[in-house]
């Protein structure tokens, strides 16, 4: 006899959610960035509308400095699946004159993806974006609804959320407003994997142990690419190195690793002693780096 486990109830929870989500909202999206989160989030939202297609497409914001690995990855997904796939480009956001390419030495352009990924969403009236963020991620996540509404600017105001009474989700929205949706908030890291584990989830090679050359910076192993300006102070070597989240190539650092299976990289998870987005050079630049970005739109 097969007992209901927690990851039985993690799932029911956010198949739950994406099936309210496709019940309240016209126009709903999923937000995808080729990492393992999304992915999972795929990977759910198909299982809640089998035998049925997705009801609803993925949308990629490109930042043009993506892992290869992570697109190649994204359009097999969408081969497989048969998905729609949007694709919002800040290369566009910044032709248009719309933002400014950061420079030097620490520049990215992951803080721009606010601006594209609030024109896509504009663009095609999409009233509510699942993600993939978890409360155990980051503190401003933390902060997120499941539910988490944003204003007609899309911009997110933490103290006006709309309160959630247990698992009643409130929908409703006044023009030009739209809904973040976020089905996997209550899972952690570990909880994630454990799922891919016992899915048999396809994930970019990213997430395992290869060998890789790398830009030792400020103690930070970054993927060595023409997307990154180097100066005589860094220094180029080898590694043998996995990546515990998949974003921008210029603020994604690895951790180096031997885990090279899934089982192997929940062990190395469970006795890890910095926390996953540690390895995101975004979050370091301040204390509030990751609800600035939110309050002005981003992920």
């Amino acid at each position: 006899m097969k007992y209901f486990d927690y990851l039985d109830y993690l799932e029911a929870e956010a198949m739950y959610i994406l099936r309210e989500t496709a019940g309240q909202f016209e126009r709903p999206a999923l937000l995808f960035s080729g990492g393992k989160d999304s992915i999972t989030l795929v990977h759910l939202a198909l299982k809640a509308f089998r035998p049925g297609k997705l009801p609803f497409p993925l949308v990629h914001i490109d930042t043009g400095h993506n892992f290869p690995e992570a697109i190649a990855f994204r359009d097999a997904l969408v081969e497989k699946t048969g998905a729609e796939l949007i694709v919002g480009y800040v290369q566009d956001s910044i032709d248009q004159g719309k933002v400014v390419e950061p420079t030097g030495k620490y520049a990215s352009r992951n803080a721009l993806q606010s601006v594209t990924l609030l024109d896509t969403i504009q663009a095609h009236a999409f009233d509510a974006c699942i993600g993939g963020a978890r409360r155990d991620e980051e503190k401003a996540r933390a902060k997120e609804r499941i539910f988490s509404h944003r204003d007609e600017f899309g911009q997110w105001q933490p103290k006006k959320q709309r309160p959630e009474l247990w698992n009643i989700y409130n929908g409703s929205l006044r023009k030009g407003e739209h809904m973040r949706v976020f089905p996997i908030s209550n899972w952690t890291e570990l909880d994630v994997w454990h799922y891919i584990l016992r899915e048999g989830i396809e994930l970019p090679s990213l997430y395992f142990a290869h060998r890789r050359e790398c830009i030792l910076r400020d103690g930070q192993l970054l993927a060595n690419s023409d997307f990154i300006y180097k100066d005589e102070q860094d220094v180029i070597v080898e590694k043998k190195v996995r990546f515990r989240t998949v974003g921008d190539m210029t603020c994604t650092a690895a951790v180096e690793s031997d885990a090279e299976t899934v089982e192997q990289v929940i062990e190395e998870i469970k006795a890890a002693r910095t926390t996953e987005r540690g390895t995101r050079v975004d979050d370091q630049m301040s204390e509030a780096a990751m609800e600035d970005r939110k309050k002005q739109g981003y992920f």
